[in-house]
């Protein structure tokens, strides 16, 4: 079993949701951008997707854009952020995924990351405009390092086409709520329960769901069979921190008992 995979499945036998925090490497400053990882970490974290500055994040909101951009002015960079997780290999339990975009994989070298990723502590890469048709090179480079290629599909992913992600992914499985880019929204679109029971009827890994979480109220409305097996939120503690808000104050309405 992928050690991301068993993370989540940790979680559901305690009775609860797998928790994964998104945040841009580097934000809100390079200064403090490892305390707050280490701080989720501390905080309830299971896995910490950090994303990977580009300069057209085309399926990003707003909120992780502007992070994105603001990174890539103060100097952040794939070999940067590679560098520093070698150097804090270990310091953090939670799994550590990085998401973002192929053009600074293809820039960095393939062959050469999976290396680096694998000696850094890296469990899990999700590149976003990287479709499955395309995949093979960078999935086998991963894993034969140990690292899981994440999936991700939608609303607009046909079950069929969610059985070709099935056969060949490890970790688990990146239910996007919406067509669109990332961003908090009010209320989850009414299709998500369906996109969610079509993914479990597929995938045999953990269902996470991500775009548009901003607190657990959003899952309230689905059935215990609905319900994913971890969420994912990213712009809400993107903005969070942008005003001078901490992590572990964001983590405490994610892991407060229900009432």
């Amino acid at each position: 079993m992928h050690v991301l995979e068993e993370k989540i499945l940790a979680a559901r036998r305690t009775g609860r949701m797998a928790l994964i925090p998104f945040v841009t490497a580097g934000y809100p400053s390079r200064e403090c951008f490892w305390d707050v990882i280490r701080e989720l970490d501390a905080s309830g974290a299971d896995i910490i997707e950090i994303g990977v500055p580009f300069s057209d994040p085309v399926a990003d909101g707003p909120v992780v854009e502007a992070a994105s951009l603001q990174a890539l002015q103060t100097g952040v960079s794939l070999h940067g952020i590679m560098a520093e997780l070698l150097a804090r290999k270990g310091e953090v339990q939670a799994g550590l995924v990085l998401m973002g975009y192929m053009n600074p994989f293809l820039q960095y070298g393939l062959e050469r990351f999976a290396q680096d990723a694998a000696k850094a502590g890296v469990h899990g890469v999700i590149i976003p405009d990287l479709p499955i048709d395309e995949a093979e090179e960078t999935r086998l480079l991963l894993r034969s390092q140990g690292i899981a290629l994440i999936p991700l599909v939608g609303p607009n992913t046909s079950e069929e086409r969610m059985a070709l992600y099935a056969e060949v992914s490890e970790g688990y499985a990146y239910v996007v709520s919406v067509m669109g880019t990332t961003g908090e929204r009010g209320a989850l679109p009414a299709e998500v329960p369906e996109v969610l029971a079509r993914a479990r009827r597929v995938f045999r890994l953990p269902v996470a769901l991500g775009f548009g979480l901003r607190s657990p109220e959003q899952l309230k409305g689905l059935s215990p069979e609905e319900r994913p097996d971890a969420a994912v939120f990213g712009s809400s503690l993107l903005r969070h921190l942008a005003a001078g808000g901490r992590a572990a104050a964001f983590m405490e309405v994610w892991t407060r008992p229900e009432r």
